[in-house]
């Protein structure tokens, strides 16, 4: 059975940021949620890599702040908010100091989410714990949308980007509540980009597949083992794989792409 890290390999991410032209996204404004840690944070540092202006938004809010500091110091601009995606006050607020801070907005990367539901089935999968799933992997992706929608709107050249997942592909087992919410952020992925078009507003998808990053470190070795057998590209799947497509989607190169699902999952599963 493979090796695996619990962690992703940092030298991978870095030989990503070494890569990435310094003016891809130069002069644009991007809210990043989940910020403070594994995709989020990993999509943060690209971003800012680029020449965007960043902020990271996460729930764990002083986390946010100190990896802001840390791009701050490596000569970027970053910035840093506490919000709630349970709570659609906070996300009004945040999205509001968002556009304060960087004096406008031209992209969100909805990448905050909770799973709560692994390695139950359908029958042991709590109401509870699907309310929980739904209100932030689902209202809360709506409502930060809506609440960034005037703004990006205004920019001319706005553009949003949904973390989707590739288990809403394939069926996942044991994982209803997360499954059944990335299927629908997919469809409303489709839906607000029918909407928000006329806005010149892209709204894109992506699904990655079981990345190492901290939130799955719990998911089993046989899980990972199915995914490493089941690939095109048979290795292990870390953040910086996922960062390219979400800053294509992001820029300029992706104007008249909208309403699409790009899987990101070395050909696990293919739509």
């Amino acid at each position: 059975m493979t090796e695996l890290k619990a962690v992703p390999d940092p030298s991978s991410l870095q030989a990503l940021l070494a890569e990435l032209p310094a003016n891809l996204l130069a002069g644009r404004r991007i809210l990043v949620t989940g910020g403070a840690r594994g995709l989020g944070l990993a999509f943060a540092q690209c971003i800012a890599a680029a020449g965007a202006q960043v902020v990271l938004a996460d729930i764990l809010g002083e986390l946010a702040e100190g990896e802001a500091k840390a791009l701050r110091d490596a000569g970027h601009k970053a910035h840093a908010l506490a919000v709630d995606l349970s709570d659609p006050a906070s996300i009004d607020a945040c999205a509001a100091e968002a556009v304060r801070l960087l004096g406008g907005l031209d992209g969100l990367v909805n990448n905050a989410a909770i799973t709560n539901s692994g390695g139950r089935d359908a029958h042991q999968l709590e109401i509870d714990t699907w309310d929980r799933v739904m209100n932030v992997n689902v209202r809360g992706t709506w409502l930060m949308g809506r609440a960034c929608q005037p703004a990006l709107a205004a920019s001319g050249r706005g553009a949003v980007v949904n973390l989707a997942s590739d288990t809403a592909l394939w069926g996942a087992p044991n994982l209803l509540a997360y499954a059944s919410s990335k299927g629908a952020v997919i469809s409303m992925t489709r839906s607000l980009a029918r909407e928000w078009g006329g806005d010149n507003i892209t709204v894109n998808a992506v699904a990655p597949g079981l990345t190492l990053v901290e939130a799955t470190e719990y998911v089993p070795m046989a899980r990972h083992q199915k995914y490493l057998e089941g690939r095109a590209i048979p290795r292990e799947q870390q953040a910086a794989d996922v960062c390219g497509a979400t800053l294509y989607l992001l820029s300029g190169l992706a104007r008249f792409v909208t309403g699409q699902l790009l899987a990101v999952n070395g050909g696990f599963a293919m739509h």
